[in-house]
């Protein structure tokens, strides 16, 4: 019983030795591959700021809210896009959730009026690739109440999937004017 007590103490002992030497040592680069040093930015993490050293900055408060950050996407344009009669077509796009792409314009607009009850059941969102002002966006989601019309550049969309003509309705398994 003495021994067990004895090799347990031991062992604590040379673990807690262990334990202030690692304290006390310098740390080993393990690989350095030059840059700058990441120091600032951990330290701008630090609540506790070292002695003698200045608090970090606080970043200001953006005055305004979504609505100023939205005005401030626009106008959005589309070069690859504009209205017109694009093609019905099937494609693969498995798990493509349902995307329309609209624009500020009366073809866009009569389009909307038309179909809004379709796209709320499919759960459409919709995509304001041609818009020049907020008050423009705003009248759009007056027309379509109830759905998301976020104004956003086509041109992406319309590339990959071969678009050239908005509105458009995009399913997983289909492309229609």
């Amino acid at each position: 019983m003495k021994r067990m007590i004895l090799a347990a103490t031991l062992g604590l002992l040379t673990a807690a030795s262990a334990a202030a030497q690692r304290t006390t040592e310098p740390l080993i680069v393990v690989e350095d591959r030059g840059g700058t040093s990441a120091l600032p930015y951990y330290r701008a993490l630090n609540p506790q700021n070292a002695p003698g050293q200045l608090p970090a900055p606080v970043p200001a408060p953006r005055i305004g809210g979504p609505a100023d950050a939205e005005a401030a996407m626009l106008p959005v344009r589309s070069a690859r896009l504009s209205p017109g009669d694009e093609p019905r077509r099937v494609i693969r796009a498995p798990g493509l959730t349902a995307l329309f792409l609209v624009g500020d314009d009366a073809r866009s607009r009569a389009w909307l009026r038309q179909r809004r009850a379709a796209l709320q059941d499919l759960r459409a969102v919709g995509l304001v690739v041609n818009v020049a002002t907020p008050e423009a966006l705003a009248a759009l989601r007056r027309l379509a109440p109830g759905l998301i019309l976020s104004p956003a550049s086509g041109d992406d969309v319309a590339q990959r999937l071969g678009i050239r003509y908005y509105p458009v309705l995009i399913t997983a398994t289909g492309i229609e004017p």
